[in-house]
């Protein structure tokens, strides 16, 4: 099992047009974060928002145009560098691969 998990929500505060009736990349993250630990609440992880129009660090500069370059809906889930979700992520695929990861959940 691993230590710690970082799970990645990346969007902008103006929503992508397809994604305009849901809710806003930043309240997914949070959304997710309550979510995840109630689900495995004895799992460290971290929940991060990255705004693409002002990413912080060279890393999520490149996924930021990555996301545009391929037009992917936004919020984008990343999980240990791989895309899990796109537009409006699905808990069940998430908490899936959070378990494919080594982490278990309680029941």
């Amino acid at each position: 099992m691993k230590n710690s998990l970082i799970i990645k929500v990346y969007g902008a505060e103006q929503k992508c047009a397809s994604c305009v009736h849901l809710p806003s990349a930043k309240e997914t993250a949070e959304w997710l974060e309550a979510a995840i630990s109630r689900k495995f609440p004895n799992t460290v992880f971290q929940v991060q928002y990255i705004d693409m129009e002002k990413p912080e660090n060279e890393a999520d500069q490149a996924f930021s145009v990555r996301i545009i370059e391929e037009d992917l809906f936004y919020p984008v889930v990343v999980i240990d560098g791989e895309v899990v979700a796109e537009g409006n992520p699905n808990l069940k695929t998430i908490y899936s691969i959070i378990e494919q990861n080594g982490y278990g959940a309680v029941s």
